[in-house]
This record gives C-alpha cells, sequence and structure tokens, in this order.
C-alpha cells in the first residue's frame, strides 16, 4: 500500500509540473510562430524595446522599421524583436 501511495504522488507532481511548465511555454511558443510567420510589409508593429513603427522592407530574418511621421528614421532589426503585430485593415 505505501509503494502505491509513492507511484500516485509521483504521478501527480509530474502532472503538476507538465500543467505549470511544459504546456503553458509550449503554447506561448506556439503563439510566437504564429505572430512571425503572420508579419507582413505594412503592419503597425510593437518592438520589445516600446517603439511603435511600420515594416517597409523584409527578409529571413530581418525587418526595416519606419518610425514616427518622420519618414527618414528607418531601423533594420530582427524579426525577434517584434512583440505585437496589427494588421493594416484592423485599425
Amino acid at each position: 500500500m505505501n509503494s502505491v501511495f509513492w507511484v500516485g504522488y509521483l504521478v501527480v507532481i509530474i502532472g503538476l509540473m507538465y500543467f505549470i511548465a511544459i504546456r503553458p511555454q509550449s503554447k506561448e511558443k506556439k503563439r510566437r510562430e504564429e505572430l512571425m510567420a503572420s508579419i507582413a510589409v505594412g503592419d503597425s508593429v510593437l518592438t520589445t524595446s516600446g517603439f511603435y513603427g511600420v515594416i517597409i522592407d523584409m527578409s529571413d530574418d530581418t525587418v526595416i522599421v519606419e518610425f514616427g511621421s518622420n519618414k527618414n528614421c528607418r531601423i533594420p532589426m530582427k524579426k525577434d524583436a517584434i512583440v505585437q503585430v496589427e494588421k493594416p485593415n484592423q485599425a
């Protein structure tokens, strides 16, 4: 009886670890991959540093983002620096 209790206890602990640590992390990774796949030229984005801009050009892992109303402020950055995307037709 004592060994059955410990095996059950171990199963419960492993199950809790899955639902607390592993499952949310995999959901966040899937959401992030969907976000990166949905990025397109003309989208308004929020960067990790808190700047809002519009994507004007893209390559495999970098984007050129135009910040503010000054058309000369264009900065290349990695796609990973984007945390939020707003499509132009959602505004």
